[in-house]
């Protein structure tokens, strides 16, 4: 008989260290750190056992499926990003499942200019995809609870890093935007934009443009400046960077007067005021540029000969001084690099020269050449005299 009971309780005490050894043990059958489990919406127990053995999670989906039911998991399926460590207990995992324990995922927003680049990071971080996103930011009904419309919908986004929960609604990743939006706008930062004459919003639409104009942070302020001087003039704002937003071509390097045509109610060379909406997500650098932007009687801007800044001119006169002056010397390093070139390939310089003879006026540029270049801060079409048929004027940083 004590032989019998002694059998009895050694089976059951194995029975215990296996149990605990399959509870508590490692149940991971994957050999790397870690395993992301992603549970979409709506999905049942058998569609997550599906998942979890063709990925190979488990060592045993069948002892899972055990303790999943006494822990009463399989009702209960809950939607997420679940991180499951190398060698987590089986347990642990249940428990963490059933009790909703999501690793939460980190969304950094830099620069955007457009709400399909929203739309494709949502789509690629979180569970709602990016068609599900942009129709989000392009339903009036929808925008109208964050007190924006389908134009100024990006203006609630401050470049920033987000903790979001993988399945996360649309509405919820503009909330959470929305609510840093609304404590970065202090009662000081309101009264800095109406001090300017602005709203918020348009505060952000202004420092949308000078983001697209400058990385230069010395030279933010008084570009900020000249914008709001011709606000204040109701003159054009003719911001190059606003006709690459029309046209959506945002590697553009240079801008032809025939862009400038572009019929776009972002495109400031054609309207008066501000746009719609921003053209880009400004840094906050930029923003408190533009809010404490000093006082000036700039009008223009143009690139510094040295090519290390820029010039500001409150005339015309003064304006095309500075434009000449970077333009002969852009024109005298065009030809540096034109003889260097024709040297590698075995040309004389001479030969270079010649060609060059009976060519165009400088500051000028034949037909198709660029009116405005790349950096060219928002040279006014009203500012740009007319040039004989089929030459333009070309200017880089022309403002």
């Amino acid at each position: 008989m004590k032989r019998i009971i002694l059998i009895t309780v050694s089976v059951l005490l194995l029975l215990i260290v296996f149990a605990a050894w399959r509870l508590l043990g490692s149940a991971t059958a994957f050999q790397r750190e870690k395993y992301d489990l992603y549970i979409r919406t709506g999905m049942n127990y058998d569609q997550l056992m599906a998942l979890m053995e063709k990925d190979t999670v488990l060592k045993s989906p069948a002892f899972f499926g055990l303790v999943a039911g006494r822990l009463d998991y399989k009702q209960n399926i809950k939607a997420g990003k679940y991180e499951i460590p190398k060698g987590m207990g089986l347990l642990s995992i249940v428990r963490m499942l059933r009790n909703g324990r999501q690793t939460p995922v980190h969304f950094t927003i830099g620069k955007l200019r457009t709400k399909e680049g929203l739309a494709g990071m949502v789509g690629r971080k979180l569970e709602c995809d990016s068609l599900g996103m942009l129709r989000f930011s392009e339903n009036n009904d929808s925008l109208a609870a964050f007190g924006v419309d389908t134009n100024t919908f990006t203006t609630l986004i401050l470049p920033n890093t987000y903790t979001y929960f993988w399945n996360i609604t649309p509405s919820g990743v503009l909330k959470k935007m929305a609510d840093y939006s609304r404590a970065w706008w202090t009662t000081e930062r309101v009264q800095l934009a109406q001090d300017k004459g602005l709203t918020p919003v348009q505060a952000y639409i202004v420092a949308s443009i000078v983001e697209e104009e400058t990385n230069v942070p010395a030279d933010k302020g008084n570009i900020a400046s000249v914008y709001l001087n011709r606000l204040a003039k109701g003159m054009k704002l003719a911001a190059d960077p606003t006709v690459k937003y029309s046209m959506r071509n945002f590697e553009l390097k240079h801008i032809y007067s025939n862009y400038l045509k572009v019929e776009s109610p972002y495109n400031t060379y054609q309207h008066t005021g501000l746009p719609p909406g921003p053209i880009c997500t400004p840094s906050e650098q930029t923003l408190l540029a533009v809010l404490n932007a000093p006082k000036t009687d700039y009008l223009f801007f143009a690139a510094k000969p040295d090519f290390k800044g820029t010039s500001f001119a409150a005339t015309f006169k003064e304006h095309l001084e500075n434009a000449n002056a970077y333009r002969n010397e852009l024109h005298a390093q065009e030809a540096i690099r034109d003889s260097l070139e024709a040297i590698k390939n075995g040309k004389s310089v001479q030969g270079v020269a010649d060609s060059s003879k009976g060519g165009q006026p400088a500051g000028q540029a034949k037909k198709g050449q660029p009116l405005h270049s790349e950096k060219a801060a928002a040279g006014n079409s009203h500012n740009v005299k007319k040039k004989p048929a089929g030459t333009a004027k070309h200017t880089k940083k022309h403002h």
